[in-house]
């Protein structure tokens, strides 16, 4: 179920009611919870923009907004903090999908801040940290005051301590002593100028239930998420592609393997699994008999130390 442009933007698929009519399943109550997000921030605030990279959980997110306002179209803008070494497939994806839907995307370019030196690039290559500079400025510049996110609380300890609405403050940081209780699903969206909410619509949800929920909704995604032969070598435990932004050391040997990606992002520190899933069903099974979660197994940016991501999302990462 791999996307090729025209084909990439799936039709909305009405949920049905479960077989004994007695009980809601699990997916159709993420999905009612994820949906009425969506309508409670387009009712509490101005200027929402959604954050979309074309990876699994923002294409998740994405449909899930269509369905909060079908018929009529997604009423937010598109934003994409492109750091320069995405996968291309990816960024098809993307494109096709914004073209398709007639969306309005806004794209911050980390290679943009390195060219005039607004940002110095890292001597290990990798700009997934890189990115937190043109997401502030961005959101700053266009006055964004919430941003939804995919983050999703079972892919790491930082965000699995946010809550849904997560204030920052005007320098765009976290502070995550300074959380607001959730009771009743009530959302409290109340800030000052300067101030903006994160938002994360699928934070209830888990990697399987992306997947199951993938495979329910016919949800066509990039084709590097499937089983594919490609050029890899190993380095830290993980099978990095071999590419313009990340090329094998003298002593790490290059072999072509039939790999796939549990998660998208800067190719220098994303890495692929081995893999023969070509189907949402196949990975369904893989996902399932796993003990790592997806950026535990494959985000090199990740295991720099173990409060790593919570440094950077104090600073205004995602």
């Amino acid at each position: 179920m791999s996307a090729t442009i025209g084909e990439s933007v799936p039709a909305l698929v009405s949920t049905e009611a479960p077989a004994n009519g007695s009980t809601v399943s699990e997916l159709d109550a993420l999905e009612s919870e994820s949906i009425f997000v969506f309508r409670e921030v387009a009712a509490e605030f101005e200027r929402p923009v959604i954050l979309f990279s074309g990876g699994k959980d923002s294409i998740v997110m994405l449909h899930l907004a269509r369905k909060a306002f079908a018929p009529a179209g997604v009423p937010f803008t598109l934003l994409h903090v492109d750091t320069g070494h995405n996968f291309t497939e990816v960024l098809d994806y993307r494109d096709a999908t914004v073209k398709a839907l007639g969306l309005r995307l806004e794209v911050a370019s980390v290679e943009d801040y390195i060219a005039d030196g607004r940002l110095r690039e890292r001597s290990d290559g990798t700009r997934n940290p890189l990115q937190t500079v043109p997401l502030l400025d961005a959101i700053n510049g266009h006055r964004f005051d919430a941003v939804f996110g995919g983050g999703r609380r079972d892919e790491e300890r930082a965000r699995a301590k946010e809550r849904i609405f997560s204030l920052r403050d005007e320098f765009g940081q976290w502070d995550p002593r300074n959380q607001r209780p959730e009771l009743w699903s009530l959302y409290n969206g109340k800030h000052r100028p300067g101030e903006h909410v994160r938002v994360f619509p699928l934070s209830n949800w888990t990697e399987l239930d992306i997947w199951n929920y993938i495979a329910r909704e016919e949800i066509a995604l990039p084709s590097i998420y499937y089983a594919h032969e490609r050029d890899v070598f190993e380095r830290d435990g993980m099978l990095l592609a071999v590419g313009p932004y990340s090329q094998p050391r003298p002593d790490e040997t290059v072999t072509q393997r039939v790999v796939r990606y549990r998660t998208v992002g800067d190719m220098s520190c994303t890495g692929a699994v081995a893999s023969t899933a070509t189907t949402p069903a196949d990975v369904i099974v893989e996902v399932a008999a796993s003990e790592l979660t997806e950026r535990g197994a494959t985000r090199a940016d990740d295991r720099v130390s173990e409060a790593a991501m919570e440094d950077r999302k104090r600073e205004g990462y995602f």
